[in-house]
């Protein structure tokens, strides 16, 4: 099997969970390589998302780590194998690869979470929104390359909006509202869409309020990707260089709470919805 020039965010995912399985066990990457019947070298190239791995040899390595979760190991067995092209994959070498990753944590999670301060959604912003959004890149995109984002981000909603879409609870500050991306006719489009698509039955839209003051992780943005199973969610945050993940129990556990305590300060649907009506009509 030819090795991976750049692994994906999954791939990588994957090879890091079988590292924390062999390192429970105190079992070193060539100790493990020996009693797979392998190179002494391959569990490292797994570990780093290099190499991928049949399921045969999934189950065969998490029984050598004694690995007592069955359902961990399912779900680790629906990644292994040759990956299949995803339709972000024609995006690849157009736009950044961290918009791929985004798109192939949000097609394979059950539910997702997000926290946005300044931005309205991604999987909902509308085309206008997003491109005037895109327009502020400084220095300036390339045509082509723009509109190839626009195309993506919106290929991104269907995981949503698509019946029947995984479930999606959506922070968003009254800042992020009221910017006016686009001017004020793209700015009311938004909104209206916005407004729309918190009626789904699948989507929970939560506005934090000025009133709210200070909250945890007030300025970041993120989403939180839950897995088939708990070991395997993963943290998207942005940041000026591009998307930082995060996976590990800790910080997943930490960003559960944080995202938590958010949504206590958050309202409702209904006023958050009451709320956006407001700003509408303001604009």
């Amino acid at each position: 099997m030819a090795p991976r020039q750049v692994p994906t965010v999954r791939q990588r995912r994957f090879g890091t969970e079988l590292r924390r399985l062999r390192e429970a066990v105190g079992m070193t990457a060539p100790v493990a390589g020996e009693r797979l019947g392998a190179d002494r070298t391959m569990i490292s190239n797994i570990e780093a998302g290099r190499f991928g791995i049949s399921e045969e040899r999934l189950r065969r390595l998490a029984s050598i780590y004694e690995c007592d979760d069955p359902d961990l190991v399912d779900a680790l067995a629906t990644m292994t194998g040759g990956r299949s092209k995803g339709w972000w994959d024609e995006y690849r070498g157009k736009i950044p690869p961290d918009f791929l990753d985004v798109a192939e944590l949000e097609h394979h999670a059950t539910s997702l979470r997000t926290l946005q301060t300044v931005h309205i959604p991604g999987l909902f912003q509308t085309e206008d929104h997003a491109r005037a959004l895109f327009d502020l890149f400084i220095p300036a995109l390339p045509r082509l390359e723009l509109e190839l984002r626009v195309a993506h981000r919106l290929a991104r909603r269907e995981k949503v909006t698509r019946e029947p879409g995984i479930p999606y609870v959506g922070l968003v500050h009254e800042a992020a509202l009221r910017l006016e991306v686009g001017g004020r006719e793209t700015a009311r489009a938004q909104l209206d869409c916005l407004l729309h698509e918190s009626e789904r039955a699948n989507v929970k839209l939560l506005v934090i309020p000025f009133a709210a003051g200070g909250f945890p992780m007030a300025g970041d943005t993120l989403m939180y990707a839950t897995a088939a199973n708990p070991h395997l969610d993963t943290v998207e945050m942005d940041s000026p260089v591009g998307a930082v993940f995060f996976d590990s129990p800790t910080h997943l556990g930490n960003f559960r709470r944080r995202l938590d305590v958010v949504e206590q300060v958050a309202l409702n649907p209904d006023k958050s919805r009451d709320l956006i009506l407001d700003i509408i009509k303001q604009i």
